[in-house]
C-alpha cells in the first residue's frame, strides 16, 4: 500500500482546501471523495436510481458544474446515508488511496471505514457557524441569494445526518489528529496538518 493520508471532517471545515495544498507540497494524488456522492446525488435528481447512480458512475460525472450547489451537497448527503450507494464507490476510493506513488483523500469515513490503516488521519472541524459563513461566501461568488439562516439549517441538518447514519457515521478516528480551523486562517491550517505528514515521513 502506498503512503495514505486520510482527511474527514464536515461541510466547509478548509479539509478540500487542505487535501489539495497537501497533495501538492507532498506529490500525492487527491480525491475528493465528496464529488464522488455529489455526482451520485446529482445523477438522482437527473431521475436516476441512487445504485444506479453510483453504479455507472464515469469520470465526466465528477466534472459537471453543478455538484458544488447547495443543491447537490444536501442530494449527496442524502444519498450517502445508503449502505448500498456506499459499498458500490467504496473499491474505487480503497484502490486510489493504495496507488503505489501515496494518495490524500478527503471525506467523511476515510480513517474510519475507507483507509483504516492509513499513515495519516486528519479531522479537520470547525463551528457550524464559521463554516456557514465559508460556504455563503463560496455560493454567493457562484450566484446564489440564499440567506445564512436558511444555509447555517442547511449545514446543521447535513451534520446530523452525517453524524447519525447507521452506515460509516461521520466521526474522527480513534487515532485522527484534530485540527478546529474555526481561528485559524487557510495557511496556518495547512501548515499545521502538514507538520503531522511531515512527521510520519521522516
Amino acid at each position: 500500500m502506498g503512503f495514505a493520508v486520510a482527511i474527514d471532517g464536515p461541510a466547509a471545515a478548509g479539509k478540500g482546501t487542505i487535501a489539495r495544498a497537501l497533495a501538492d507540497r507532498f506529490h500525492l494524488a487527491y480525491l475528493d471523495t465528496g464529488s464522488l456522492y455529489r455526482a451520485v446525488g446529482a445523477k438522482v435528481q437527473d431521475g436516476m436510481t441512487p445504485l444506479d447512480a453510483a453504479r455507472g458512475l464515469c469520470p465526466a460525472d465528477l466534472a459537471r458544474d453543478d455538484l458544488r450547489s447547495a443543491e447537490a451537497g444536501q442530494a449527496a448527503s442524502q444519498v450517502a446515508a445508503l449502505p448500498d450507494v456506499r459499498a458500490a464507490l467504496v473499491d474505487f476510493q480503497r484502490a486510489f488511496a493504495a496507488q503505489e506513488g501515496g494518495a490524500v483523500l478527503d471525506g467523511r469515513d476515510i480513517g474510519t471505514v475507507i483507509c483504516p490503516d492509513a499513515q495519516v488521519k486528519l479531522f479537520i472541524t470547525a463551528s457550524a457557524q464559521v463554516r456557514t459563513q465559508r460556504r455563503l461566501a463560496e455560493l454567493r461568488a457562484a450566484g446564489s441569494d440564499i440567506g445564512f439562516e436558511e444555509l447555517l439549517k442547511q449545514v446543521q441538518d447535513r451534520d446530523h445526518r452525517d453524524s447519525t447514519r447507521a452506515d460509516a457515521p461521520l466521526r474522527p478516528a480513534d487515532d485522527a489528529v484534530l485540527i478546529d480551523t474555526t481561528d485559524m486562517d487557510i495557511q496556518t491550517a495547512i501548515a499545521a496538518a502538514a507538520d503531522v505528514i511531515a512527521a510520519k515521513r521522516l
